[in-house]
């Protein structure tokens, strides 16, 4: 444990290169979080430094590829800010952005609190009726680590588990409680031509069980899910590189589709 350690502190470390896209190299071992306690306390730092409203939760590596590839234990949870959530067919820019990448992702937006304690986590059932409706959404991750394949599990928690901008579209209209969301395909167009495919199940097995993990992490660190959060539940497909000009389009099948383009 890094009994010195100070979350402010290394929240103030991440705000510049967050809010302009900027980067840091790596954080200095003072400002490194011990285990995800810190990181999480870190994550609310800069979040309180940053002075804006959230619109919800993100949930990063829901598969193990995905982990791998980041070194971490299993996914992360991190805030989504309002001023980098945007509306279908939106032009978002790829300025300052190093991972370069689209994910395709199913979320949900919360009717009610989801509490409980972290003694006795909550089913699956549970968390799926605190549930208002299903959207689907596109997320283009980013990380303020110049490195962010070796910055670890708990610089990468502090960094919002790399959020930075969603385009999130309505709420979806057809019925889907009943759906089996697990085995509901999924693809992704770039310029036109399928990149692309996946289904639910590359989402911790399930769009609803990564749900109901999130809300057992927060309820383990002190926090929980509230009503009007939205969360994007993770990439259904495998994360798909982009470039500045490229029109994308995630189509969700009978659900729908969502577009974004970016620019420079």
């Amino acid at each position: 444990m890094n009994t010195a350690f100070s979350p402010q502190q290394t929240a103030a470390c991440l705000l510049p290169a967050w809010q302009s896209h900027g980067c840091v190299n790596i954080l200095p071992e003072p400002l490194r979080p011990a285990d995800r306690a810190q990181a999480y306390q870190a994550q609310w730092a800069l979040w309180d430094a940053c002075g804006e409203p959230g619109i919800g939760w993100k949930i990063a590596a829901t598969s193990q590829a995905g982990q791998q590839h980041i070194g971490v234990s299993g996914p992360l949870a991190g805030r989504l800010l309002a001023s980098r959530c945007h509306s279908p067919g939106s032009v978002i820019s790829l300025q300052g952005n190093r991972m370069r990448v689209i994910e395709a992702e199913f979320a949900f937006r919360l009717g009610r609190d989801v509490t409980g304690t972290a003694a006795q986590p909550l089913a699956v059932q549970e968390v799926m009726s605190a549930v208002a409706d299903l959207h689907l959404a596109i997320e283009i991750p980013n990380s303020r680590y110049a490195n962010f394949v070796t910055a670890g599990e708990g610089a990468l928690i502090a960094d919002f588990a790399c959020a930075c901008h969603v385009v999130l579209g309505e709420a979806v209209q057809q019925p889907w409680r009943s759906l089996d969301l697990a085995a509901h395909q999924v693809s992704a167009l770039v310029n036109g031509v399928t990149v692309a495919q996946g289904q639910g199940a590359n989402v911790l097995g399930d769009p609803r069980w990564a749900l109901t993990w999130l809300a057992n992490e927060l309820i383990g660190q002190g926090r929980c899910l509230k009503a009007g959060d939205t969360v994007i539940t993770g990439t259904c497909v495998v994360p798909v590189p982009v470039q500045e000009g490229d029109a994308v389009t995630v189509d969700f099948g009978n659900l729908g589709t969502l577009c974004v383009t970016l620019s420079d």
